[in-house]
């Protein structure tokens, strides 16, 4: 017997939209930096508004690459909720993750940015949620990030 191969299936897209930077400066972790979520909104295998008061752990690491690990919540139009945890890498050039920094427009094929992503939810229709892997690919623009999720079939 063989494995199964994996393939991918679009789940959903998501739209975070972002706080103001905070640096916190280089921390016995590294140079660590929290950005806060503050809504959006999530279409797809479920749709759901983002809640204020989540954020992403950022730790930039010696290489200049970006580790991700975000935390937030969303809430269905029922009012189901939904966890989401990301976590993952972005990286490429000093110049380009420096004009991410500085919120400049930068096209999406010039640096790396994937995630995984773990759902948690109480809701017995959206069960599929915590049955499955996901993967995604995001985009870093000035007050958002935006990203297209992946079921691992």
């Amino acid at each position: 017997m063989t494995a199964p191969t994996p393939a991918l299936e679009h789940a959903f897209d998501v739209e975070v939209q972002l706080g103001p930077l905070e640096d916190h400066g280089v921390t016995r972790a590294g140079h660590r930096r929290v950005v806060p979520i503050v809504g959006g909104r999530v279409r797809g295998l479920f749709d759901a508004e983002i809640l204020p008061g989540g954020a992403d752990w950022q730790l930039v690491r010696a290489d200049g690459a970006i580790e991700i690990d975000t935390r937030y919540s969303a809430r269905t139009a029922v009012g189901e909720h939904v966890y989401l945890r990301t976590f993952g890498v972005r990286s490429g050039p000093p110049e380009v993750l420096g004009a991410l920094l500085h919120d400049d427009p930068v096209d999406p094929s010039e640096y790396y940015f994937r995630i995984g992503v773990r759902l948690e939810t109480s809701a017995p229709r959206l069960a599929l949620l915590e049955q499955s892997v996901f993967v995604a690919s995001a985009i870093r623009e000035a007050d958002r990030v935006r990203y297209t999720a992946y079921r691992v079939t």
